[in-house]
């Protein structure tokens, strides 16, 4: 998921990366404290940040010799990116097949494969900054794929080619479909769901033990928000039953049911601080606070069901995706900008990201979205959240991005020229400390972008 370092709520289950629909909102949480900047220094700073980006190096996650050891034939073709994630100087990139390969960018080179097993599919990706390691979730041809398997792995040891130095987790919970496992970043949390029970299970990120199991057999689902969960549990017919727990300990804060309209579909319930936001089909947006059951409502003209969500909790903004198009609201329901020359070419949480300052966004968009031109070909937009303002744009026919000379001895080959390293994008990731895109196609190929 974009922002991963700066993210919470990232969900490992059996499917591949999230595929937005109007039926299954997809969401992403994202937390981090806003500097009281001006707005115009960011404007500008950012566009300098981001001036003269080239096409710097090219890494492929495809390697007939190195697959060799594995069993499964559809590992051992070429697959699509769906996931990218950065930390000291390496960077992971994920196959829709299941493959995951690890890059240095200090020598520019593929250090090895995560994949130990002959047999194993690695489905999601998390970087935990607690302990400076890798969690790969992963499923099994052995197990006929039936259950999650998650494996820490530190960083430094994938540093040195060593990626069978790690150790598994969570080995006593059941994590057969439809179970999964959740890490949440901020909180310091990791959520686990055993189907076979119907017991969900709060772990310590820093150390993973056990801190609190929650039994249930009528919680339909669990959404986490800085310092609490929100738990959603079986509809009544005019009503929904709902608890909000201390995610520390799991002690309840409040319970209380939710009117609703009786033979009406829920399109989505979401925790927003200290605010809960029903939508029900073809009805008004409600927004209830917890803290003085006020309610306010917008209406079904103004606010659709989007396809996705993006929660921006310190900034007390959230933006929506609907129809490839970008909107940021507040708190209140109020629209505070839409967001100017920003076409995306689809919801793939994957192909977008927020920075830790929550003020840019950057994502994979039509490079012209008000012509037709080259479909397959998008552009990769920096845009500024609360102006909705591009800032900067890296697309093929602009005559300043280009692929930058290098030290030959000391760099992979870029084979892929300017506009076929921006075709049909499928995972970008930016990394702020060294001030790098990286994107990932369909050819399993991962480019670096930067100045």
């Amino acid at each position: 998921m974009f922002g991963q370092i700066f993210s919470s709520s990232i969900d490992a289950s059996f499917g591949e990366a999230t595929a937005c629909g109007a039926a299954d909102i997809a969401t992403l949480h994202i937390y981090s404290r806003m500097d009281n900047v001006l707005v115009g220094f960011n404007r500008s700073n950012s566009q300098e940040k981001f001036r003269n980006f080239h096409l710097q190096e090219e890494f492929d996650t495809h390697d007939p010799k190195a697959h060799q050891f594995l069993k499964l034939p559809f590992l051992k073709k070429r697959s699509r990116i769906v996931e990218i994630v950065a930390a000291r100087d390496t960077v992971f990139a994920l196959t829709h097949s299941g493959i995951c390969a690890a890059f240095s960018r200090e020598t520019n080179k593929r250090i090895c494969f995560l994949n130990i097993s002959s047999d194993e599919v690695i489905r999601s990706l998390f970087y935990n900054k607690n302990n400076n390691s890798l969690i790969t979730v992963s499923v099994y041809a052995s197990d006929n794929f039936s259950s999650l398997k998650c494996r820490t792995t530190p960083i430094e040891y994938i540093r040195r080619g060593q990626p069978d130095a790690g150790f598994p987790l969570f080995e006593s919970e059941s994590l057969r479909w439809p179970g999964f496992v959740e890490f949440d970043d901020v909180n310091g949390k990791v959520l686990t769901y055993s189907a076979q029970d119907r017991i969900y299970k709060v772990f310590d990120l820093k150390n993973y033990t056990m801190l609190y199991s929650i039994s249930d057999k009528h919680v339909q689902e669990i959404k986490i928000s800085p310092g609490i969960m929100l738990l959603i549990f079986d509809r009544a017919p005019s009503h929904v039953p709902l608890k909000i727990l201390s995610i520390e300990d799991g002690s309840v804060l409040k319970a209380f049911n939710h009117l609703l309209h009786r033979n009406k579909k829920v399109d989505f319930i979401e925790q927003f601080n200290e605010k809960l936001l029903v939508k029900q089909e073809n009805e008004n947006l409600q927004i209830f606070d917890v803290r003085n059951s006020q309610l306010t409502e917008v209406s079904r003209t103004e606010f659709m069901t989007p396809s996705a969500f993006i929660f921006l909790y310190e900034s007390q903004l959230f933006l929506t995706f609907r129809n490839r198009t970008v909107a940021v609201w507040n708190s209140r329901g109020e629209l505070v900008t839409s967001f100017e020359d920003h076409l995306a070419f689809d919801c793939n949480t994957n192909n977008m990201y927020i920075t830790s300052e929550q003020d840019l966004i950057i994502s994979y968009c039509k490079a012209y979205p008000d012509n037709c031109g080259e479909e397959g070909v998008g552009s990769i937009n920096i845009s500024n959240i609360l102006t909705g303002k591009c800032l900067a744009k890296i697309r093929a026919d602009d005559p300043n991005v280009g692929i930058s000379p290098r030290d030959r001895g000391n760099s992979s080959v870029i084979r892929s020229t300017v506009q076929e390293a921006l075709e049909k994008v499928t995972a970008l990731f930016y990394d702020e400390e060294r001030n790098e895109i990286y994107t990932g196609n369909r050819h399993g190929l991962v480019h670096v972008w930067s100045n």
